[in-house]
Formats: structure tokens, sequence, C-alpha cells
């Protein structure tokens, strides 16, 4: 294995592939009324450790999107890190779902969202009145686009700020699993009793095929989710099989499982490659991405040799993303890290 690009490019668990199996069976209803889906509302209840909202989907930017819609006015402003998803990888779809509503840049260290600054941009903007944008919302990723995990603290203290200004704190998920397992909490810690409202909570990277949920903490705000859900094309009529995934995903424990692996081996993978001389590993790595300054001469052998990783950011930082996937190897760790260190000694 040498497709470092991303942890999609994985395939399923087994576990999932079975539940799918499973589930096609016999004649069930449509559009989410079913026993798997109301299964995974029960689960769902159990996994937060609270009653909550929970909606399948079948992507991120459909989770976020419309988590976005269900609250965010077309004239409202949401709140996000520089390097967040839903600013630099959604092609506008928040802006498209939710109208119109604005994303207001936040300055951020490691990606991770900084407090200071968005108190200022808070303030900034609300003295205008209705002449500017309606703070809205906030949204952090968990993980972070660098790989980086928020603490209990800092979540905490978004959330108060977020609260304060009459906003809804929105955690963008889609590596929630990683950063659970990082942090050793509970998914309640790390959601709702650190002050999240909605969540968009992803298990597609994580070993599923295609299944995500949109969960509210504060049930009042989902009131009419079902019906942007329906207009936005992702009320899916075999929903079982949405549900059939997450079921599985929390049911057998492989969210942990495969969230694990991915971590531990790009740590491995980090601790390996520090003894490197000439490779620079940028950020810290606390879930399964690791970024590492390369040379343009190493990467072009290591490309030529089938290894595949992403260009990040500024070029002339040389930075490249390597992905770990729930079933990445570590022999395939070891092969990248011998070619790496044989291709820089020239």
């Amino acid at each position: 294995m040498k497709n470092f690009l991303s942890d999609n490019v994985s395939g399923i668990s087994k576990e999932i592939l079975e539940s799918l199996t499973l589930a096609n069976h016999g004649l069930v209803d449509s559009y989410g009324d079913d026993k798997e889906t109301d299964k995974l509302n029960k689960n769902f209840d159990i996994l937060f450790e609270n009653k909550v909202g929970s909606f399948p989907v079948v992507s991120g930017t459909a989770a976020n999107s419309l988590a976005f819609a269900s609250c965010v006015p077309p004239y409202g402003a949401i709140f996000t890190s520089e390097e967040s998803h839903i600013n630099e990888d959604e092609c506008n779809a928040p802006e498209f779902y939710t109208g119109g509503a604005k994303l207001i840049n936040v300055k951020s260290n490691d990606a991770k969202l900084c407090y200071k600054d968005l108190i200022k941009k808070i303030d900034n903007i609300s003295p205008r009145g209705i002449h500017n944008s309606k703070p809205a919302l906030v949204s952090i990723t968990q993980s972070s686009e660098l790989g980086t995990v928020y603490n209990l603290d800092e979540i905490r203290k978004i959330a108060e700020i977020t609260h304060e200004n009459n906003m809804f704190l929105h955690m963008d998920g889609a590596r929630i699993a990683n950063a659970v397992v990082y942090l050793d909490c509970t998914f309640a810690d790390i959601t709702w009793k650190s002050g999240v409202d909605i969540l968009s909570f992803g298990a597609t990277k994580n070993g599923a095929f295609c299944a995500e949920a949109i969960i509210y903490f504060n049930n009042y705000l989902s009131e009419n989710i079902e019906y942007y859900r329906k207009r936005g094309g992702h009320l899916i009529s075999k929903m079982r099989f949405i549900s059939a995934q997450l079921n599985s995903y929390i049911e057998t424990g492989i969210w942990e499982k495969n969230a694990r692996h991915a971590n531990d081996m790009a740590s491995f993978l980090s601790e390996s490659l520090k003894s490197i001389k000439g490779v620079k590993v940028v950020y810290p790595v606390q879930s399964n991405a690791v970024f590492v300054n390369l040379s343009d001469e190493v990467v072009k052998r290591l490309f030529n040799q089938g290894f595949n990783f992403s260009f990040w950011g500024d070029k002339s930082e040389r930075i490249y993303r390597i992905m770990i996937s729930f079933n990445t190897p570590r022999e395939s760790i070891i092969d990248l890290v011998q070619a790496i260190k044989k291709e820089s000694k020239g």
C-alpha cells in the first residue's frame, strides 16, 4: 500500500460490509421508517449518554450544510477557522444551503480556532447591526484539517464565547472518533458536555461506505431539519443501508478500533521520520495526519516509486500531508519511511 493521499482511499470495514449484507433481506419501508433507523436512534442516545436528535445523510458536506441551514438564516454569519473544511473544501455548499449566510474566517493556531480572534471578529461585526451579517453560529473541526485536536477546555471556552453571544456551536466531526481516542474521553465529553449544540458525525473516513449523521443536542434546533434534508436531496429512500452501517460502527466498537489503529500508525510514522536528516514533521501529530517538509527532489523520486500523498498550503513551504487510514498496515509505514530515508540521502 503506497497511497497516503487521503483516508478516503481505504475500503470498508468487514463488519460494516456484513451489516449491509444482513440488511439486504426482505421488504422494508422507505425513508427511515425501518427497524435499522429506529435502532440507530437508540444507539446514538446510548453513545452520547443523552436523548439526541439524529438524522443520517451520506456525506460530510451534506451534514455540515444541512445543519447550518436548520439554524442559520440567509443573513447570518458563520465563524470558522481559516483552514476549515467548510471554508476551503465544500464548494460554497454552506452558503448555498443556507441561502446566502456568510462565512467569516477566524485566525487559528495549528488549524484550531483562536478564541481571542473569535471575540474580536464578533465585536467588530456586532456594532453594525442590520448593516452586516448577524452572528449565528461558530463551527469547529474535530480533528482539525491539520490533524490537531481541540482539548475539552478549548471546546468549553469557545462554547462559552459562542453562547454568550447568542450563537450555536457546531462541530464538524468528520474524524471525531480519532479525536475521542486521542483525548481518551467519551463522545458525550467532547460534545454536549463541553457545550456543543450540533454535531456532524462522521464514519466514512473511519471504515464506513457512506454514512454520516447530523446530531442535535438541543432538540428544538432540529424542528425543521427533516424538511431541509428532503428538500436538499438527502432523505435517502433506502435509509436502512445508511443506518445499518452506523449501527455496526457503534455496536461492534470498530469506531474505536479503527481510529486507534490510524492514530497509532500516524504516531509511528511521525516518530520514525524524526531521525531522518532534512525531514521535519511540521504540526503536532494528534490524530491520523502527518504533515512533513520534504524537498522537491525527494518528493519527485517518491512519486516515481508509486507513493502518493498530497501537497498542502503555500508551495514555497514544501509541506506535504500524509494521511493514515483505518487499515493502513504497519509494513506500509515502514516502506514509506525507508524510501524517504533512502531518497533524502540523495
